[in-house]
């Protein structure tokens, strides 16, 4: 490896979990420490953030490694926001462990935290998710074997891992829709007197690559690149500001190609667009040997900040953008600081800190899909629910957790998991079994996983209004084997449907269904909900043990599955016609 590697302290963690007199060790799991040295670190005395990289990518490869048996190259790394600086003489402590992998890949969880030695303080600077590919042998394509999570926390991270893929996949795509959309909205740029000329902060820089910036397969190491695109990007943006500007996010940014010993990298970046508080600095990698054309390897996104002594952030001049692709750049730094907010708002923020209802709109669908996923994918992780009635085998849980009451119902059916799956994604079926689904209707088909609903419930009281919800119903199929099909529901807000005199509106924070294949006849469901005030009416009777309707309503379910099993399920249609583009035109 590196020498950065072999001067590190990597071990494994020796106390991880104790569950009585057994001591549980995670076998991928890697630690590495270091002290923040001079060397390590800018002039302002913090550590260079292109150094933290190499470690992380460092203590990652050597994780998947582990897993794997066999050498390992960095595909891609998710979005890294940075909480804090790390100042010399502290010590960095990175944690990385495979969560979960696929055939050729696997994703690896990186957590990093810093310690002040003389203050026994410790405090998190970031966590982020790489996804390693393992590299061929002479016996043909790797086929990884699978991870098998041991505790609550890890089968949460498994569990996790395949929605974070998936969103992986259409990310590019995705992005690139949005952008073409929404700087066609835009207009011309903003002219701001006393503006920095774009072309001032531009910077290019060459490195050859010498066997110390590469592994023992001669491919240069991810994170050293990494660390090379954030030094001309730091740069770039010092040019705009004349200051030391602070990295505060890396977007998620994908590998293209790989490079070798004895490649010229050639690094370009540039100041896109500036902000109030940020700017955001595109930075590209390119290779070459000899004569050849440059080889694409790496493109990425930074966001910067400059501190003042108070480490608030300062106001950053405006830029000018050169014509037509700087102008492109500009507009689409616009685009990305929106859909950057949407997802650092929807993703990363805690559910406590999220009102129940956020507003849906194209540019987020792709987060929002996530998050309504991964909000069931936690609750079905969950292993300390109590039982609270049981009737005929239909089982009643409850889960109290931060003041917030969740409950769960558990049944099965003499019906496959895949046909189950398909009668209830269509929730305009659900009110055949279901006296709290009044009316249902589709008001957007998002796309083939994702649909809006409009669904209208009765009052629980003679003289009270019902209620009526819009919910998100994102629809996923198991990754693998042993995972299950999931149906999550969450309420999102729509400009075009806002509530009514004659109902009130009511709000899902998480609900929905996960379904497992028993064998090929017999399913396991379990539906979920995060009790909510529009949704506590219909169930306090049934956990207070006063009512058995959730065993009615589930029976009936369970009816409506076994009759239905031969049917063919008919879901909304879906067309590029009925995109959210097309149907309904919603904005922020």
């Amino acid at each position: 490896m590196t020498s950065e590697v072999d001067n590190a302290n990597i071990m494994l963690d020796p106390l991880d979990i104790q569950e009585g007199e057994e001591t549980y060790r995670n076998p991928t799991e890697v630690k590495m420490s270091q002290i923040v040295l001079p060397c390590h670190a800018n002039h302002c005395g913090e550590l260079s953030v292109g150094q933290l990289l190499k470690w992380m990518d460092s203590t990652a490869c050597l994780s998947a490694e582990r897993h794997a048996s066999c050498s390992c190259i960095t595909a891609s790394v998710d979005d890294i926001h940075f909480e804090h600086t790390i100042g010399v003489g502290n010590v960095v402590n990175i944690i990385a462990k495979v969560n979960r992998a696929f055939t050729s890949s696997m994703e690896v969880g990186i957590m990093v935290t810093c310690e002040d030695l003389y203050t026994d303080r410790q405090w998190k600077v970031c966590h982020a998710f790489a996804t390693f590919v393992a590299k061929r042998t002479e016996a043909g394509k790797v086929q990884l074997k699978q991870v098998f999570p041991h505790t609550q926390m890890e089968q949460m991270e498994y569990s996790l891992a395949a929605e974070r893929r998936r969103m992986r996949l259409i990310h590019a795509e995705i992005i690139t829709d949005l952008l073409s959309s929404s700087t066609a909205q835009l207009g011309e740029c903003q002219e701001y007197q006393d503006a920095v000329p774009a072309e001032r902060t531009r910077v290019e820089s060459v490195e050859l690559v010498l066997p110390p910036h590469a592994n023992h397969q001669v491919s240069t190491f991810g994170g050293q690149i990494m660390a090379w695109m954030e030094n001309v990007a730091t740069i770039a943006a010092s040019r705009l500001c004349n200051a030391h500007p602070t990295l505060r996010s890396i977007d998620m940014f994908h590998f293209r190609g790989p490079s070798h010993i004895g490649d010229r990298l050639v690094l370009k970046a540039i100041v896109n667009n500036a902000f109030k508080h940020s700017m955001e600095v595109g930075v590209c990698a390119e290779a070459y040997q000899g004569g050849e054309p440059l080889r694409h390897i790496n493109s990425a996104f930074m966001t910067f900040e400059v501190l003042d002594s108070d480490r608030k952030p300062c106001t950053l001049p405006r830029i000018r953008p050169e014509p037509v692709d700087g102008k492109r750049r500009y507009k689409e730094a616009i685009a990305r600081k929106k859909i950057r907010l949407d997802r650092k708002y929807i993703i990363s923020s805690k559910h406590t800190e999220v009102p129940l209802s956020v507003p849906w709109d194209s540019s987020n669908q792709m987060y929002l899909s996530y998050n309504n996923v991964s909000a069931l994918k936690l609750m079905d992780t969950r292993n300390n629910w109590i039982l609270t009635s049981e009737k005929n085998k239909v089982r009643l849980y409850t889960l109290e957790e931060n003041q917030m009451l969740s409950f769960k119902v558990e049944m099965h059916v003499s019906v496959g998991a895949g046909q189950t799956f398909h009668l209830l994604s269509d929730l305009r079926r659900r009110k055949e079994w279901d006296q709290h689904y009044e009316e249902c209707e589709v008001i957007n088909q998002a796309d083939e996983d994702d649909t809006l609903y409009r669904v209208a419930t009765p009052s629980v009281s003679k003289r009270g209004k019902g209620q009526d919800f819009i919910l998100l119903a994102s629809r996923r199929k198991p990754c693998d084997a042993g995972d299950p099909y999931l149906i999550a529901l969450r309420s999102v807000t729509l400009p075009t449907h806002p509530p009514t005199e004659d109902y009130t509106r009511g709000e899902v924070l998480c609900a929905g269904f996960a379904i497992w294949e028993e064998s090929s006849t017999v399913t396991k469901v379990t539906y979920y909900n995060k009790a909510t005030p529009g949704v506590l009416p219909y169930i306090s009777t049934d956990i207070a043990g006063l009512s058995s309707s959730f065993y009615s309503a589930f029976s009936a379910c369970s009816h409506f599955l076994e009759a239905n099993k031969d049917s063919v399920a008919a879901l909304p249609p879906f067309s590029p016609q009925h995109s959210s583009n097309n149907t309904v035109s919603v904005k922020l």
